[in-house]
């Protein structure tokens, strides 16, 4: 029989809630037809959003949604996307194949409703390609000034008084590709311009209810081994030969591909395509590591400025603006990067998430890709017709952990995986077994009461929800854990994901 250790004294960080955030782009139908219907639509809607999916994404309270990319984002004119929707130009996206027109529907003032209809933080990422820095001043003032300039009276025009308040902001997306592919020194001279250009929203010097604008770097392509070294190495030695702009975080992306058999379907895999992607996935846990030493050895190195102007950067949070399963069959599908989602998905999801729950003293924010519809997504959309992947489960399922304390916690058994939290007297406990097809026996010596679980698990990994069957995956109560004289045990079924929760009193 596997065990399962927790030591709840030995506490190591706070799993921040920005860690379960969301990523949406103008990209497959992510944004038209997963989220945007329109305002004639019969479909039901809030002011031409999707209610079915503003619903479903309430449940899950997603801290912050990143938006308009991603690659859409460096060829997004935001002003394109403002005023009546009638008058807003029709412009062609190709990116990732998208190949359809764009009319701009969905601009900030709607992307700005759907943060406040679930209760989201806005990530805005700035057209680094196409844009100018003018423009970028231009939508941070359009978003954030309270009143008294041409353009907070546009905003109000346009049916927004108050301001959204807008704090992340990052400076281009994927610089070192598709993003413009920047060198990590011509990338550094870019940042310097576009961050002195940024405003601070105070009404005076005194003044310190402004929004924090929060300024993030792009970070480097995570699956590049070498590349994404020197990048980071190289980015802070380029800010270190002379006065270092002002930055809140580095924004690392990663995907876990699953590009090996081009044969193989997201609903028809073999036992050893399985294993290959749930392995994978672990490569992040390396990259955080790697990255989170690199930017505190870039930090150390930055030289003391020269008399008390300015102070030298302390501090650099790690950001993962971009995560989740790519696999190779959707290169060819219609919609653009339209992808199913099976239980071997949500495996991986849980196990993703635990990464992040593990490294929260280094991670502190995260957004998986995408929302709904492109890839690791959490819905999927057809016309009417709505479903939830079992990618949302995974992220309902592990609600609890959100602003609780990281604990101590390790198990038994190579398939077998665990993170445990303490909030508000209750320890909560995930335990993941990624066995394909062998179920696993785990005794658990704490002296606790226990108070609930959740389960999510399927007949096979190849299991997915369908229009024919949308709820042939769903998390379930289960109580069928038995007390024992060193406190607890219970089968983990295979390919499933387990969530317990203890009272410590």
């Amino acid at each position: 029989m596997n065990k399962l250790f927790v030591d709840i004294d030995k506490s190591f960080g706070t799993v921040q809630p920005e860690l379960h955030s969301q990523f949406i782009e103008v990209l497959g139908s992510c944004i038209y037809d997963g989220i945007w219907v329109g305002e004639d639509s019969p479909i039901e809607h809030i002011h031409g959003i999707r209610k079915d999916f503003v619903d479903a994404l309430r449940e899950i309270q997603p801290p912050l949604i990143r938006w308009p990319g991603g690659c859409y984002a460096d060829t997004y004119h935001w002003r394109e996307g403002i005023g009546p929707r009638e008058q807003r130009p029709v412009t062609f996206n190709e990116n990732f194949n998208t190949m359809a027109p764009d009319n701009h529907a969905f601009g900030t003032h709607e992307f700005m409703l759907l943060c406040q209809l679930v209760g989201a933080r806005p990530w805005l990422n700035v057209n680094l390609v196409s844009g100018t820095v003018q423009e970028m001043k231009d939508w941070m003032e359009y978003c954030n000034r309270p009143s008294g300039t041409d353009l907070a009276a546009l905003r109000e025009k346009n049916g927004s008084p108050a301001p959204f308040r807008a704090e992340y902001w990052g400076i281009g997306n994927e610089v070192w590709d598709g993003g413009g592919r920047f060198t990590p020194e011509s990338y550094a001279d870019e940042y310097r311009k576009y961050s002195m250009a940024v405003p601070s929203f105070r009404e005076s010097p005194e003044d310190a209810n402004a929004p924090r604008m929060k300024l993030l770097l792009s970070g480097p392509d995570g699956n590049k081994p070498r590349e994404r070294v020197q990048w980071t190495k190289d980015l802070f030695r380029a800010f270190g030969r002379f006065r270092c702009p002002d930055f809140y975080g580095l924004d690392l992306h990663f995907y876990n591909w699953n590009l090996s058999n081009p044969e193989e379907r997201v609903d028809d895999f073999s036992k050893e395509d399985y294993e290959r992607v749930i392995q994978s996935c672990f490569e992040l846990e390396d990259v955080i590591l790697e990255q989170h030493r690199l930017i505190e050895e870039g930090l150390a190195a930055l030289p003391e400025p020269e008399g008390p102007f300015p102070a030298v950067r302390k501090t650099c949070a790690l950001l993962v603006g971009e995560w989740g399963n790519w696999h190779g069959a959707s290169f060819d599908v219609r919609p653009a990067l339209w992808q199913q989602v099976s239980m071997r998905d949500a495996i991986t999801t849980a196990l993703t998430l635990d990464i992040f729950h593990r490294n929260c003293d280094k991670v502190s924010a995260a957004c998986v890709a995408q929302t709904v519809n492109v890839l690791n997504s959490l819905f999927l959309t057809d016309g009417a017709r709505f479903l939830k992947t079992p990618n949302y489960d995974v992220f309902r399922m592990y609600l609890p952990h959100r602003g609780g304390q990281a604990v101590e916690c390790r198990i038994d058994g190579d398939d077998l995986h665990a993170f445990a939290s303490v909030k508000n007297g209750l320890l909560c406990v995930n335990l993941v077994n990624a066995a394909y097809d062998q179920a696993h026996q785990v005794s658990i010596p704490l002296p606790y009461s226990f108070v609930e679980g959740t389960r999510l698990a399927a007949s096979k990994p190849t299991d997915c929800n369908t229009w024919e069957n949308p709820d042939l995956i769903r998390a379930k109560a289960f109580s069928d854990v038995r007390k024992t004289e060193e406190g607890w045990s219970l089968t983990l079924p295979a390919a499933s994901v387990t969530v317990l929760q203890f009272a410590l009193r």
